[in-house]
């Protein structure tokens, strides 16, 4: 029988309880091995919300230019259509980066969880965990130039840091030497439509960390 580069490289090993994904990125296409991940996803039961989902929703967009987006959590529209930001807070996200010059499709976007929580309340700490190990692979295989986090779990996953988002909006971390620009969600500007200017200042300060690095 023969063996595929993905049998070799790609595969699940049990590690105290958690699935940890081990893969080698060099030897697989970056799309090949987010379809092998995104598999994975679509099965996941860590937490509780698979009982109640109706799809999974891991990621969209072009995983090769290196501009990522984090958001936070599936809504109604993006559990039904398996995308994420299909919904009214997507197609303010897509205004607001036509106007910064930044073309949706040449970003990839996902959330910090691949689940809807229902009612679309707010993830809860253990879905943040459970869910972490699957965005961290997808950042390690992207391996984007400069990341925009979505909100404060988007934000609070990826600095370790509970913060205020509308405080600490346009300020840039690190995650593992990768720049994180903090913003607000989409979703706040469809109820404050007064901080679109906000969210505008950030992805062009995401954007020119993209075109020219950071200092």
């Amino acid at each position: 029988m023969k063996v595929s580069a993905y049998d070799i490289f790609f595969y699940l090993k049990e590690l105290i309880g958690e699935k940890e994904i081990i893969l080698e990125k060099d030897y697989l296409k970056v799309e090949e091995v987010l379809k092998r991940l995104e598999k994975r996803v679509s099965k996941c039961k860590r937490c509780p919300l698979h009982k109640t989902r109706t799809n999974t929703v891991f990621g969209d967009g072009n995983p090769f230019t290196g501009f990522v987006f984090v958001g936070e959590a599936p809504g109604q529209e993006e559990d039904k259509k398996g995308l994420p930001f299909v919904g009214k807070a997507g197609k303010k996200l897509n205004e607001i980066m036509k106007k910064a010059g930044i073309r949706r499709e040449g970003v990839y976007i996902m959330n910090t969880i691949k689940c809807r929580p229902p009612m679309n309340r707010d993830p809860e700490e253990n879905e943040l965990k459970m869910c972490f190990p699957f965005l961290e692979k997808q950042i390690e295989i992207i391996k984007p130039r400069v990341i925009v986090a979505l909100g404060r779990y988007a934000s609070y996953v990826l600095t370790g840091k509970k913060i205020s988002v509308k405080k600490e909006r346009g300020l840039v971390y690190d995650y593992k030497n990768i720049k994180v620009v903090i913003t607000l969600h989409p979703s706040r500007i469809l109820k404050n439509p007064e901080e679109e200017e906000l969210l505008l200042r950030d992805l062009l300060l995401a954007k020119n960390i993209y075109m020219n690095g950071y200092p």
